[in-house]
């Protein structure tokens, strides 16, 4: 596992959206989320990200098939190299949980969440 750490755990305290890609067996499909959502369900052992889904069912097939996942966040807020603004890239696996005592804790925070999307980092990237 990949820890989430110094620029890219700033990128994403900062970031409001973030994109999430996942490739099922009509290809590739993409998926966003709030940048808050994430921030406010926290972090595990900097390498486990949550994400509360309401609709996300093509990503939930395409998980089920192949857990392989991608994300991928920017925020002018973080000094890149060259100028204002860092992006971060997350690649790892995913997969939604639909009970449990995380679901719970999900749930509690957005009462219109049907599961909880767990992400796993392996590899973690700067950008920009």
């Amino acid at each position: 596992m990949a820890k989430i750490e110094r620029k890219c755990k700033e990128v994403l305290d900062k970031t409001e959206w973030i994109a999430i890609a996942t490739v099922g067996a009509d290809g590739p499909h993409l998926a966003g989320t709030w940048g808050e959502y994430v921030k406010a369900l926290g972090m595990v052992n900097d390498d486990t990200l949550f994400v509360p889904i309401g609709g996300y069912q093509k990503t939930e097939d395409n998980l089920e098939m192949n857990s392989r996942i991608e994300l991928l966040c920017g925020t002018r807020q973080v000094q890149g190299n060259h100028g204002p603004g860092k992006g971060c890239r997350i690649r790892g696996t995913g997969k939604i949980q639909k009970n449990g005592e995380k679901y719970e804790e999900v749930k509690k925070k957005f009462p219109w969440a049907r599961g909880v999307l767990i992400i796993r980092a392996e590899e973690v990237y700067e950008q920009l």
